[in-house]
């Protein structure tokens, strides 16, 4: 596990010593308190086993373009990685190259920004070829804007001009072109991957099931409830990013003989928007779903800070525009809640129809869930009247797996059917005219 600065390569390494600084910069409206954001910075680096000597909240008054910190925080920073005997300073902002550089002349430590350490935790958890290939994508993003002109190495000049590259160029241009090169290969192999999985898309619409999408914020309990509803072991543990690669498996509803569940890589404040970019085709299987299932911690003090965050990452999707696919909420571990807090919870749940108050953990409330995504699949359904060949058993399977037959009888050698369809699934059943 390696994270890059403007000197070259260096490690972050499990059990190493480690300062927290959440700098509190000054804009507008922060969603979160000082103490939530160390706690959730807490959280990023237990995911990758770094050892959390000291966090401290910093108000910074006036950005230091050299150091995004002020000088006296800096000293105070430094003096207390020399007493915890730290190796490793976090900090819970987007640092510039040159910033970074110069928090590691004066504080005597390695430091890595936010967007580094989310992009160390999905280096490590990613277990798919193409979550690998989106993670070094990511990387090499920030990679190439930590390559400032401070290396050693770029004394070895060699001969020529340098115009057309080869001979002449500094290492530093070097290592940018490489970096561009393999950039551009990736690029290409998961446009591919994009391909094929658009394929996928298109033969699951036009097969008989629905695809549900779990979304929510990182450590919401979306793979518990994965579990829960699937029957299945995928990895689900208290840790931030605990799935990064999509799982699909099938489950059944009130209403349909199957439908696929997906399991979707958690999101985050200030999710770094190299990640964002990296991860836009495996988002894309959230777009194309049937039914959007916001998995929430309700037991979460910044719970509607959370809220806010996923759907701005949604809207960043187009999935806040007209045509998006219909939402509902899982309003999850309200088994932690206090008696007060969840009697609340519920009374506004009840005047809601897009909510349900659920434990993944202990199962409460899942049977009234999968009650709710069936009803919502089947929103704004019409009966059509269709006529099909009596031999086109494929299709006659689509519409009584798909949709519900209210009556049928054959005429000469067609089949009349009467059909309750959702507009998606009428849509998609026009289209399998064509194939």
């Amino acid at each position: 596990m390696s994270t890059f600065d403007g000197n070259g390569a260096i490690e972050v390494a499990r059990g190493e010593r480690a300062i927290i600084a959440v700098p509190e910069l000054p804009r507008e409206g922060s969603r979160r308190s000082a103490e939530a954001r160390v706690e959730e910075a807490r959280g990023l680096a237990d995911a990758i086993g770094i050892n959390v000597v000291a966090a401290r909240p910093l108000r910074v008054r006036a950005v230091r373009p050299a150091t995004l910190l002020g000088k006296g925080q800096v000293e105070e920073i430094a003096a207390l990685a020399s007493d915890k005997r730290a190796g490793l300073l976090i900090v819970d902002a987007a640092l510039t190259p040159i910033q970074q550089k110069n928090l590691e002349d004066e504080a005597g430590t390695k430091v890595i920004d936010r967007t580094g350490l989310i992009l160390e935790i999905f280096g490590e958890r990613a277990a798919t070829a193409e979550g690998r290939l989106q993670v070094e994508l990511a990387h090499l993003d920030y990679q190439a804007g930590r390559l400032v002109r401070s290396w050693t190495h770029l004394e070895r000049q060699r001969g020529g001009f340098g115009f057309l590259g080869g001979p002449g160029e500094t290492q530093i241009e070097a290592d940018r072109r490489l970096i561009r090169d393999r950039m551009a290969k990736i690029r290409r192999e998961l446009g591919q991957v994009k391909r094929t999985r658009g394929l996928h898309r298109g033969r699951r619409q036009r097969a008989p099931w629905p695809v549900i999408a779990l979304v929510g914020y990182t450590n919401a309990g979306k793979s518990t409830l994965f579990n829960r509803l699937t029957g299945e072991a995928v990895f689900a543990e208290n840790l931030l990013f605990a799935t990064l690669d999509p799982t699909m498996r099938d489950i059944r509803l009130p209403g349909f003989d199957k439908a696929i569940l997906s399991d979707t890589v958690g999101f985050v404040s200030d999710l770094p928007t190299e990640l964002i970019a990296a991860f836009r085709a495996t988002l894309e299987e959230v777009r194309e779903a049937d039914l959007i299932v916001h998995v929430r911690d309700m037991a979460h003090a910044d719970r509607e800070a959370q809220r806010e965050d996923v759907e701005d990452i949604l809207a960043s999707l187009g999935l806040a525009e007209e045509g998006a696919p219909p939402r509902i909420e899982a309003w999850n571990k309200v088994d932690l809640l206090p008696e007060e807090d969840r009697r609340r919870l519920d009374e506004e749940a009840r005047r809601r129809a897009d909510a349900m108050p659920i434990s993944a953990t202990s199962g409460e409330g899942i049977d009234a869930l999968r009650g709710l995504m069936g009803e919502k699949l089947r929103h704004g359904e019409q009966v059509h009247r269709i006529r099909v060949p009596a031999g086109a058993g494929e299709r006659i399977a689509w519409l009584h797996s798909r949709g519900e037959v209210i009556e049928q009888h054959v005429d000469e050698d067609e089949l009349e059917i009467s059909v309750r369809l959702s507009p998606d699934n009428w849509a998609r059943f026009q289209g399998t005219e064509s194939t």
